[in-house]
């Protein structure tokens, strides 16, 4: 129906998150309409960010440089350690302005039907950096599903007896995801996380 090159435009914006076909029909479109500086200065910014963007070494955030600005950050309280799934979630735990500690990143969440075993995440990453530097309490705010409940349930279970575990309270609707719940509402679970 489309030139090739359009439908191919096509294929690969339907294949963002939450992006499906007529979406996608439109975004390539308005591509096509803007000026080429404008449409080439978005495929600029993701050859650059593709380039240039990578993952902290302590805590696996997103970051330009060998460790995240909430790393180096020296008022962050280092004896408290947030577990989360996704570099997205820790943008919605800082949005909350009511954690002052630092994050484990765990790059997904446990799933044997999907392939996702215990050494595909950076579970003995955060086991190590517990036992490293003195960490008396690691708060898990993985996703309030299964995939999530799973996995705070493992990290739980292999931290047990080395230091505090909490999760967080109730507030956040099960399954659902942390990068799309409310201040407010994270704000509250977090304030009324609990032990594990």
């Amino acid at each position: 129906m489309f030139s090739p090159l359009v439908e191919n435009l096509i294929a690969q914006l339907s294949r963002l998150p939450g992006i499906g076909s007529r979406t996608a029909q439109r975004l390539a479109f308005h591509l096509l309409r803007v000026s080429e500086e404008e449409a080439l200065a978005l495929a600029d910014s993701i050859r650059e960010v593709k380039a240039r963007i990578g993952f902290c070494r302590e805590c696996g955030n997103l970051t330009e440089e060998e460790l995240c600005g909430i790393c180096t950050d020296t008022r962050r309280d280092r004896s408290l350690v947030c577990v989360v799934e996704q570099p997205a979630d820790v943008l919605s735990m800082e949005r909350t302005h009511e954690y002052r500690g630092v994050y484990h990143v765990l790059g997904g969440a446990l799933s044997p039907l999907d392939g996702v075993e215990p050494q595909h995440l950076r579970i003995d990453e955060l086991l190590a950096r517990v036992q490293r530097n003195g960490v008396e309490e690691v708060v898990l705010a993985t996703n309030p599903n299964m995939t999530g409940e799973a996995t705070a349930g493992y990290i739980a279970d292999r931290l047990r007896g080395r230091t505090r575990v909490t999760r967080l309270a109730s507030g956040l609707p099960v399954g659902g995801d942390l990068e799309y719940a409310d201040e407010v509402t994270l704000g509250r679970a977090l304030a009324g996380r609990r032990d594990m």
